[in-house]
């Protein structure tokens, strides 16, 4: 192999680094589909007044009987509270959690829309990139936005 050939493979990263890099991603995920839910709950009840499962399967474009065992997983982990058919309610940890996923979602579409994404494209996109972005990432992408405020006054 020649040196112009070795250098155009990139080195692979510290094996440590690599492993949480990709552990992060897999918590994520874990807490992807929470976020979804809880924020589309308190999106329901907002509007309408209440959260029932059909409203959650027809918005989520899954089943019922998924939105049905994701409910479950959710009242275990202390984020809504149902009853057989009933509607479903956020707890005061899931209204926290739907606040800081809405605020997350709203940060991440007014940044793609500062550097010139259209509105459409910037909501599909923001669904993925919500949550995986850290803190520092989203108070880069606020700093963007006020600046880009800033400039258009």
């Amino acid at each position: 192999m020649t040196k112009v050939e070795s250098s155009a493979i990139p080195a692979l990263p510290d094996a440590e680094q690599q492993a949480a890099n990709f552990q992060r991603v897999r918590e994520v995920h874990q807490q992807e589909v929470a976020e979804d839910y809880v924020e589309l709950i308190a999106d329901l009840i907002d509007s309408t007044g209440e959260a029932r499962a059909v409203d959650i399967a027809r918005r989520l474009g899954v089943a019922n009987t998924t939105v049905v065992k994701t409910v479950a997983r959710l009242q275990r982990e202390g984020l809504v509270s149902s009853q057989p058919y009933r509607a479903v309610f956020l707890t005061e940890a899931g209204r926290k959690m739907a606040v800081r996923s809405r605020r997350r979602h709203e940060l991440v579409v007014s940044f793609l829309r500062a550097i010139g994404i259209s509105n459409e494209t910037a909501q599909r996109d923001a669904e993925g990139i919500e949550h995986h972005v850290s803190e520092e990432t989203l108070a880069a992408f606020e700093r963007v936005v006020q600046a880009k405020a800033a400039d258009s006054l």
